[in-house]
């Protein structure tokens, strides 16, 4: 007696192969910290406001003057502006208007940041195109609460 034979050929199955890399590898190596420029001519205010700002994971670059802010800006595109409202020279308010007249840097959201806490202080930040404002002082977590919805928001 013969044996049949299968005419249907076996394939061979591949073995799994594991790997040792992590699957977030590949997509985490491109997320980077969002780049946020603090303009303020006070240095203790500039300094904890970078601070703070690096603690929670943003990368902060800073400027003592409204006219380095704007080369700033130009420069290294920052994802956000936080701006005091009197500054030597060029003040934020004019900076945040002019950031807002440029279709290259309308986009960045501005927080502007001040010790000038009347209403119409306020409106006017806003009218010349502030997304938000925050008075002195301030509490640090208010300040980040702040950028990371400015953040979220600018990215929808």
């Amino acid at each position: 007696m013969v044996a049949a034979t299968s005419s249907v050929p076996t394939i061979p199955t591949p073995s799994p192969v594991l790997s040792l890399v992590a699957p977030v590898a590949d997509w985490a190596l491109d997320v980077t910290e969002p780049t946020i420029l603090i303009a303020d001519d006070d240095d203790t205010v500039r300094d904890l406001v970078a601070f703070k700002l690096a603690a929670a994971g943003y990368h902060a670059i800073t400027a003592d003057n409204g006219s380095t802010a704007l080369s700033l800006v130009h420069r290294e595109q920052p994802d956000m502006v936080i701006l005091d409202v009197a500054m030597p020279g060029l003040d934020g308010l004019s900076v945040c208007y002019e950031l807002h007249s440029s279709a290259a840097t309308a986009q960045i959201p501005v927080l502007m940041l001040s010790g000038r806490g009347r209403q119409v202080d306020i409106d006017l930040g806003l009218t010349v195109g502030a997304d938000d404002y925050l008075i002195k002082p301030f509490s640090p977590a208010e300040l980040i609460r702040r950028v990371r919805w400015l953040l979220l928001a600018n990215n929808d």
